[in-house]
């Protein structure tokens, strides 16, 4: 993809889709990120934190053509060198990898860097180091990462107060709560299970979509 502007990067974290290989049902991922693209998805990265080099390589290339098929901005988990490999749009990484500065050395000025944070200081370091947007969570109890740690919604909210750049929130995310992150600040909502684990991927991608579109823009 082209070089995005920040309202076009904003824009784009609405519905940020994570990907999850332990609801396939028969599926590829490929497939499985298509209906979400087709049903209101945004965003894509992609975190299969089970698979190895070769496989995960693999994954990428294959996930990344059906994103820029939609030009859908396309992130991969943790792995600059492999999304330096394949010229994704950009990584994201958590406080327990590498840090913001280093990774957009790497990556250079012109790919996306997006940053977990769960405190004001490690949001407005990673502003400062250069992140784009900020993933910030768990804001409820979720099951995708067991390492989470849980942001209160008046922290996530002091979060987006504090920086300039977007905010994402993540952990636990679904139809059922997402009312309640209103007034937060956020630019958008990251969600794993609540697309890839609905029995009818597309029709769950557009129902989040339009609730997130009344929320947040």
């Amino acid at each position: 993809m082209e070089i995005m502007t920040k309202n076009e990067l904003k824009k784009s974290l609405l519905l940020y889709a994570v990907t999850d290989r332990h609801w396939l049902n028969g599926m590829t991922l490929e497939q499985q990120v298509e209906l979400a693209i087709k049903g209101g998805a945004t965003f894509v990265q992609l975190r299969e934190k089970n698979a190895d080099e070769d496989e995960f390589l693999e994954l990428a290339l294959k996930v990344q053509k059906v994103c820029r098929a939609y030009r859908v901005p396309f992130v991969i988990n943790d792995n600059v060198e492999l999304a330096k490999k394949i010229d994704a749009d950009g990584v994201h990484v958590g406080q327990e990898d590498m840090n913001a500065l280093d990774v957009r050395k790497l990556i250079g000025s012109k790919k996306i860097l997006g940053v977990s944070a769960s405190t004001v200081s490690e949001a407005l370091l990673a502003e400062k180091q250069g992140a784009d947007y900020l993933g910030v969570g768990a804001v409820f109890a979720t099951s995708s990462k067991d390492d989470a740690e849980s942001v209160s919604h008046k922290a996530l909210k002091e979060i987006c107060d504090a920086v300039k750049i977007p905010v994402v929130a993540i952990g636990g995310i679904s139809i059922n709560n997402v009312d309640e992150l209103k007034g937060s600040g956020i630019a958008g909502i990251s969600v794993i299970s609540a697309i890839f684990g609905a029995a009818d991927i597309k029709e769950a991608s557009k129902k989040l979509h339009t609730k997130a579109a009344e929320l947040f823009n």
